[in-house]
């Protein structure tokens, strides 16, 4: 047979391969764009000083962060001293005052919520639409619906209790220590099942984004 009249040919793509691109994808992504949303919380917080127990959002691109002003004179890298004329000189000024390391800052609890979650969602994404394509036929049209919503559920329920500590860690500074006995402390009191508390408005909202 003419292998030009061959159709062309399928590449089956593993799990383990799913997994490995989307972690890539997750953790380039977070590289990337944090140092823009670093400059843009800066420029945002020279106009509008953040005041003791305001709070704002943190955005990346992948995940969002509910960020706590505790204390006033609060050295954290949202409220550092700097004036700046716009984005450029924001970047200028804070790489040769502050170092290029804290344009990435804020990007440690990025990578403890964003990359299993996406791993987990793309994954799982990726296996049902196959699962379902075979079951279903390629053409159907509920296919995205049905493994988007899967998906997510799936993810948002595992990543849950992560959400919590991290919600904590960001509210004020922890020792390892210290959120292992808020941790078990919650526990002990509400049951295991307090770690998911806030489960079903997280799925409401992402869900139908999915």
């Amino acid at each position: 047979m003419d292998p030009e009249s061959e159709g062309p040919q399928i590449i089956k793509v593993t799990p383990l391969q799913q997994m490995l691109a989307s972690c890539s994808g997750a953790i380039l992504t977070s590289l990337m764009v944090t140092p823009l949303d670093v400059v843009k919380i800066r420029l945002q917080a020279q106009n509008n000083p953040f005041s003791k127990g305001k709070c704002f959002v943190y955005s990346n691109g992948l995940m969002d962060h509910l960020c706590v002003c505790e204390e006033e004179g609060n050295k954290a890298w949202y409220k550092k001293p700097g004036r700046f004329q716009g984005t450029l000189d924001a970047f200028l000024k804070i790489v040769r005052n502050e170092g290029i390391k804290s344009l990435w800052s804020g990007l440690p609890p990025t990578l403890v919520m964003a990359v299993p979650a996406t791993v987990i969602y793309f994954t799982c994404y990726d296996q049902l639409s196959a699962l379902l394509r075979s079951k279903l036929g390629e053409n159907e049209s509920r296919i995205p619906i049905i493994a988007g919503t899967i998906a997510r559920f799936g993810a948002v329920t595992v990543i849950s209790p992560l959400e919590l500590i991290r919600t904590k860690m960001q509210s004020k500074k922890f020792s390892y220590k210290e959120l292992h006995q808020f941790v078990s402390k919650k526990v002990s009191e509400d049951g295991w099942i307090s770690l998911w508390r806030g489960w079903a408005p997280t799925v409401l909202r992402d869900v139908p984004f999915s």
